[in-house]
């Protein structure tokens, strides 16, 4: 941002990278010109479509995955879909991490702490008695 270097500029980069991952638009991007950046971008999609900003790779993945069940892109049911609302904590994070001002930003060990809840929350057990496969369904083979 033009500022002398600190851990502050370290977790802005980080928050972009987040969010470019999920959204597969880079920041250079020609569609973020005139005021609109990737922060913006995500910034107005978010809380309600998750759906419409998220790259379909991703999407198309947790699907094949067996992770998630029911969803296209017409369709925002983001209240009852645990794996959207996941989603929507990660990009929360990438905003928080890239917001301009240094004194918002996150500490990464909160960033850290909140990664792991999203991470225990997709993967609970309570998922397989729903019919949703996580890592933790599979049996290992027989050595």
């Amino acid at each position: 941002m033009g500022s002398e270097l600190s851990t502050n500029g370290d977790v802005y980069s980080y928050g972009i990278l987040l969010l470019e991952m999920l959204t597969g638009k880079r920041p250079t991007n020609e569609r973020f010109k005139e005021g609109l950046s990737l922060h913006n971008f995500v910034k107005a999609a978010l809380p309600n479509r998750v759906v419409e900003i998220i790259d379909p790779i991703l999407l198309q993945e947790s699907v094949r995955g067996g992770i998630v069940a029911g969803i296209t892109l017409n369709e925002n049911n983001l209240g009852n879909d645990e794996y959207l609302q996941c989603l929507n904590s990660i990009f929360k994070i990438g905003l928080t991490c890239s917001t301009e001002s240094p004194s918002e930003r996150m500490d990464m060990s909160d960033v850290v702490t909140k990664l792991c809840s999203i991470k225990d929350k997709l993967l609970r057990p309570t998922r397989f008695y729903r019919g949703i496969r996580t890592a933790y369904d599979t049996k290992p083979t027989g050595i």
